[in-house]
Formats: structure tokens, C-alpha cells, sequence
């Protein structure tokens, strides 16, 4: 046969390119076979071995098959993170210029210009007509790092913090924050996080060598029962008392969970107690005893398993210990720290209410008085912490527990107590309460969308506040004897702590071009008032056993009220201006950390003090006040021992003592709350209530 005749016959198939949809050829065979870059449709689901040749494969050749090739499909060019990113930043922008959340400049500013140190607000944010109102926050990022603050003290111009947080500060300054070891503070961070490490590697160890002896058990157990117990109400002293009794004899007896309540106990009642008590009572100084219990405490927690457990004895211990580190630990360790405590009575349906579940009364009690100690603790840490989260009132349904005495429930009890209407051994405890109750139900209801009650105006606030006052005056303080001290103790933290919530919503009268003379005065007298009712429980000596719990019950909102008024000259006369700068001397001798903390709220009033002072001293001739030559060791730039002896005008030149920080800015700003009395209250407005815990 001729060549040329053979070669005119053959049909010349060309390999279908990578972007052809599909080829689809008729079966035949020859020598010239051409190869294919993918495998044919049958190979691909026969997932048997495919040899590409064309027009068909061996396989399909055998099985007679129709051979048809098809190209996968093209694989898309993969996106640069960048790129991602960008588009994602993009988007978010454009939702938050939706909802009038970004500001024009901030939004068109390029991508790459923001990626340094930058500080995100929402704060001047205006939201829609019918929409919630947005919380205040801010939110500081650098170096691939980010902090939320729900609750900082803010340069209303600049954008910036006038002080960085503890948690925020160089190096320097970490011995001041308890990140040394060394300190009390740092040893306390470090002793939770080897608890926490502790518990999750399970690496327990025995502590029945360092119960106390039988006599000085019994001691700290009195100390507890009567410095403590009063304020917290979170055991059963009458169930409680006899495992201390057995234990104090018989330390190998005592279970795991057992002794986490007892070393908390301990560990607590040596925290309530001065250092010339226990030096008198136990021969030892109480550094030592809070050193030694404290860190039973952690053992005895890794022992029983503490981030596991679902036993009541251990949450107690827990909270317990949580509320008397409350002061001693940094404010973002003891955040995360109460937070796990909120997971661990989550887990154990504590924020379900025990008579709903069909619990027994006794247990249903128990259970209703560690709720609600969590419920303040938690408001509490959120509050210094600057976070403003805290649990959501729609997320638990526990009720109060009952205005009751010890000796009326009892493990095994058929039926329910019947509640007193007198004043109890729950007195203090029940009417925090009704403040944190009246802030969860009332407060963060107002930014619920439907059934939402709006304040609006100042009168409606007023209102409101008068009902939960005369709640707890007819509930509670109707009852007190002024004699006992727990009674006492109570109305004058409960009066004081509703005046706080009072001089908050007047205080933005303060920033208003229409504030009358009056006003102004009445305002100023209120605060006043605060800080003389605290001063009275300072001065009273059956109330040192308490002032533990004083020393987180700072109602700073009345100090700088005072504060301002003092430094508009010309407001006070000079028996007035005396007399202010006493109230303030009370409050620097009762609260050291002012002048030695570096929290930014310590350091912003330390600040603003210095610049009251600077701008309008007592008229009276004497020497400088304690606190105000700390104020300027502390702040001032390091000057020679002769400053001392320098004239007012000559330091009011050389000394900047408050840059940044103005009354006005803090007073609208602090803590990051702005109290709209048109709009309503932000929840974090409403912490103040939980101030008591």
C-alpha cells in the first residue's frame, strides 16, 4: 500500500488542552498512540491505573469501553493572607460606616497606615433612632498585641489612656504590679498559675502535716466565724463547726474537699485579723501565717481537683478564697481566676434555681448563698479589671436566698424555713443583694429591645433609686440595732453605697452650662456625706474586725467630687476648704494603695489630688499633710531634698503633675461610663451597685 494513501486516511487527534472541557473519543488502536496528560473518566472511577493513551487507554480498550478523557478542573490561584485580611478589614469597615460606628477619617485612612499602635473607640459613636445603645469600650493594640477596656480612665481628646493600666506598664515599674515574685502580690500570681498547672498535670501531694494544732484551729475558726462569716454567708456554720472540731483533733480524717475549706478558712480568718492579733493569739507575725495558709490552699485545691469538681465544699472554699484575694492579686489575674469559678457553679446548675430542680430545702439554700456571692465577685472583677462583662442576667434564674438564721435549716430538713421578718444573720448579705439584684434586673434590662424601660429624664432615675432605697430600708435597716456591729456595719455601707449610685446621676450636672449654684452644692454635699459615713466606720472601733471588707469598698466617685469642688477656687470659703481637705486626709489614711498603687485609678486620683492642692491649699497655716509630700515623691521629677523648701508658685511652674487627665475628661470618662440620663444607663453604670461585695 502506498505510504501517502495510509497517511491520508489517518485522522490526527491533537491533546486536548488543560482548559477543554471535555474529549471524548472513539475506541481504535495504532502504533502512533499519543499519551494524555490526565487519566480518562473510566480509570478515574474504577481508580485503577490509567496508561493516557489515546484515542482510548489499555484499560478501556479490554473492557471495551468508551474512553473519554475530560480535564480536571483548574485549581484557583491562592489568596495571600494579605490579601484576606484586606478584604475582611474592608468589609467590617463598611458594616461599621452602616452603622455610623467608624468615623469618615478613620475609614478612609489606607489599611497600611494602621497597622502600628492604634486605639479603636466607640465611645462618640451615635447609634440609630430604635436601636440599642452602643457600650462604651476601647479597645489599645500594638506589636501584635490587643486590650479590651470596658472601663478606663480616657483623654476625652487625645483618645489615649492618661495613665496605662498595671497590667500595661514597662518593666520598670512590674515590682509595683506583683509581677516580682519577691512581693506579696507577685508571689500570689505565681501561686495561682502553679494552681492551675497544678490541678490540669495532677501533681498532688499530702498537707495533713500542716493543720494547725487542735487549740489554734479553734482560734482561727472564732476569728472566721465572727470577722468573716457575717459579710459572706457562704457556709453553714453549725454543719461546718463540727467538721472543724473532728479535723483539729484527727487531721486524717479529713477529705480533700474538706480541707479546702478549712485551709480557706484559716487562710481567711489570719487575712481579717490585724498583725498584733495574731502576734498576741498565735506568737507569730500574720505574713507569715497568710504565707503558710495560702499556700495550703493551693494544695489542698490541685488535691481535690479543683478545675473538675463538682463538689460544693471545694466551690465554696474557692469563693471564698477569691473574695479575700480580691485585693491582694492583680486585677486581670483575679478576672480569669473568678471567671473559672463562674464556669465551675455553671457546670454544677448553681445558676439554676435548686427548688425548680426539686432539691431538698437545705441544699436549696446552700446553694442560693453561693450564687449570689459569685454574682457581686463577678461584677466586681469586671469592674477592675476594666472589662465591664459580666454574667448576664438572662443566663440564671437563682433566687434570693431566704432571710433566715443558721440555726433554722438543717442537712436532711423535710420542709422549707419560714422566713423572718426581723433582722438576721444574713442582714448585710441580703441587702447587697437587693443592690446587685436591682443592677441585674433592672439596669442591664434597660438594653434589652422590646420590653425596655427608658429612663428620660433625670426625675425617672431619681425615682428608681428611691424605690430600691426604701426597699431595703423597710426590708432590712428598719430592723437594726445600732449597738450590734454587724448592724451597724450594714446600714452605713448600704446607705453609703445607694448615695454613690444617687451622686452618680447627678454628677454630669457638673459638666453642663446650666448647672445652678444650688446644684452644684447639693451635689458636693452629697458626696460629702459618703465620705463621712465611711470615715465613721473607720473611726469606730468595733468595727476593725470589718475592715477587711472596707478596703474594697472605695467609693472613689465621692473623693473626686470633693476633689473638683476643691479646685474651683472660690467655691469653698476657708472653713469649708478646710474642712474638705480633712475628708480628703481620712480617706488617704485609710487607703495606702492610693499612694503606692499603680492601677490607673489609683495613679488618676493621686494625680488630681496634686493638682487640687497646687491650685487651692488650706487656708490654714500648717505643715504639709502626709500624703500630699508622698503624692509628690511619687510623681514629681527627682529634685533635691531642698524642693521641699520651695514656694507654692514656684512648684505649681516646674511640677506638671496631672497631663492629660482634667476633672471634666474624668468625670465624663471614668472608667469608661458616660451616664446618659436622656438615653438611660450603660450596664457597667450599674456595678456601682455591687461595690458592697
Amino acid at each position: 500500500m502506498d505510504v501517502d494513501n495510509v497517511v491520508s486516511h489517518l485522522v490526527p487527534i491533537a491533546p486536548a488542552p488543560v482548559r477543554t472541557p471535555s474529549i471524548a473519543v472513539q475506541n481504535g488502536s495504532g502504533p502512533d498512540m499519543t499519551a494524555m496528560r490526565f487519566n480518562c473518566q473510566a480509570c478515574v472511577r474504577k481508580k485503577t491505573k490509567c496508561d493516557k493513551t489515546v484515542p482510548a487507554c489499555s484499560s478501556c480498550r479490554k473492557a471495551k469501553l468508551e474512553c473519554v478523557y475530560q480535564a480536571p478542573p483548574s485549581r484557583k490561584r491562592q489568596r495571600s493572607s494579605f490579601e484576606d485580611v484586606h478584604e475582611r478589614l474592608l468589609r467590617y469597615e463598611r458594616i461599621l460606616r452602616d452603622n455610623n460606628l467608624l468615623h469618615t477619617a478613620s475609614a478612609s485612612t489606607p489599611y497600611s497606615q494602621r497597622t502600628e499602635a492604634s486605639a479603636a473607640s466607640t465611645r462618640n459613636s451615635t447609634p440609630k433612632p430604635d436601636s440599642q445603645p452602643t457600650s462604651s469600650g476601647k479597645l489599645l493594640s500594638a506589636d501584635g498585641k490587643s486590650r479590651y477596656h470596658g472601663s478606663v480612665l480616657l483623654d476625652a481628646e487625645e483618645g489615649d489612656l492618661c495613665e496605662v493600666s498595671d497590667s500595661d506598664q514597662d518593666d520598670s515599674h512590674r515590682e509595683d504590679t506583683g509581677a516580682d515574685e519577691s512581693t506579696p502580690t507577685g508571689l500570689l500570681g505565681v501561686l495561682a498559675a502553679q494552681a492551675i498547672s497544678g490541678s490540669i498535670l495532677g501533681s498532688t501531694q499530702s498537707i495533713t502535716g500542716q493543720h494547725p494544732g487542735h487549740e489554734e484551729a479553734t482560734k482561727l475558726w472564732n476569728a472566721y466565724v465572727h470577722n468573716v462569716e457575717p459579710l459572706c454567708k457562704v457556709l453553714h456554720i453549725p454543719t461546718v463547726a463540727k467538721m472543724v472540731e473532728t479535723v483539729s483533733k484527727q487531721p486524717s480524717v479529713a477529705s480533700k474537699s474538706d480541707e479546702c475549706l478549712l485551709f480557706v478558712i484559716y487562710y481567711f480568718a489570719v487575712f481579717s485579723m490585724s498583725d498584733a492579733d495574731c502576734v498576741q493569739e498565735f506568737d507569730q507575725p500574720r505574713n507569715y501565717l497568710m504565707s503558710k495558709y495560702r499556700t495550703a490552699v493551693h494544695q489542698a485545691l490541685i488535691n481535690a481537683s479543683w478545675l473538675k469538681t463538682t463538689s460544693m465544699p471545694v466551690l465554696q472554699a474557692y469563693t471564698l478564697f477569691l473574695i479575700a484575694m480580691r485585693t491582694q492579686i492583680d486585677s486581670d489575674t483575679f478576672w480569669i481566676l473568678t471567671g473559672i469559678a463562674i464556669r465551675l457553679a455553671q457546670r454544677m446548675g448553681l445558676h439554676r434555681d435548686g427548688e425548680n430542680l426539686g432539691l431538698p430545702p437545705f441544699e436549696v439554700q446552700v446553694r442560693r448563698r453561693l450564687f449570689w456571692q459569685l454574682l457581686p465577685l463577678d461584677s466586681y472583677a469586671s469592674q477592675v479589671s476594666g472589662t465591664g462583662i459580666v454574667l448576664s442576667p438572662n443566663s440564671w434564674d437563682t433566687t434570693q436566698p431566704l432571710n433566715i438564721n443558721d440555726d433554722q435549716i438543717f442537712p436532711g430538713m423535710p420542709e422549707p424555713p419560714l422566713e423572718q421578718r426581723s433582722a438576721t444573720e444574713m442582714i448585710f448579705c441580703l441587702s447587697r443583694m437587693e443592690l446587685s439584684n436591682f443592677y441585674t434586673r433592672t439596669g442591664v434590662k434597660l438594653k434589652e429591645v422590646g420590653d425596655t424601660v427608658q429612663f428620660k429624664d433625670a426625675e425617672d432615675m431619681e425615682r428608681l433609686i428611691d424605690q430600691v432605697e426604701d426597699l431595703i430600708e423597710t426590708k432590712f435597716l428598719r430592723y437594726c440595732d445600732i449597738l450590734n456591729p454587724l448592724h451597724f456595719f450594714t446600714t452605713g455601707i448600704a446607705r453609703s453605697a445607694i448615695n454613690a449610685v444617687r451622686l452618680r446621676a447627678r454628677m454630669p450636672l457638673l459638666m453642663t452650662q446650666t448647672v445652678t449654684e444650688a446644684q452644684k452644692r447639693d451635689i458636693c454635699a452629697l458626696a460629702a456625706r459618703i465620705l463621712d459615713t465611711t470615715s465613721a466606720i473607720y473611726a469606730n472601733p468595733s468595727m476593725r474586725k470589718y475592715r477587711w471588707q472596707m478596703q474594697a469598698f472605695f467609693l472613689w466617685n465621692a473623693l473626686l467630687c470633693v476633689l473638683r469642688s476643691i479646685a474651683d477656687v472660690g467655691f469653698y470659703s476657708a472653713s469649708e476648704l478646710n474642712t474638705s481637705w480633712g475628708k480628703v486626709a481620712d480617706v488617704y489614711s485609710h487607703h495606702e494603695e492610693l499612694v503606692k498603687g499603680r492601677r490607673t485609678l489609683h495613679v488618676t486620683i493621686g494625680k488630681l489630688t496634686l493638682k487640687a492642692w497646687l491650685a487651692n491649699p488650706p487656708s490654714q497655716s500648717a505643715p504639709e499633710p502626709t500624703f500630699i509630700t508622698a503624692l509628690c515623691a511619687q510623681y514629681e521629677p527627682k529634685v533635691s531634698r531642698h524642693r521641699q523648701q520651695e514656694s507654692m508658685d514656684e512648684r505649681r511652674k516646674i511640677t506638671k503633675l496631672a497631663d492629660g487627665c482634667n476633672f471634666d475628661e474624668v468625670f465624663g470618662n471614668l472608667d469608661g461610663t458616660s451616664l446618659d440620663i436622656n438615653g438611660g444607663f450603660d450596664p457597667s453604670d450599674w456595678v456601682f451597685w455591687d461595690q458592697l461585695c
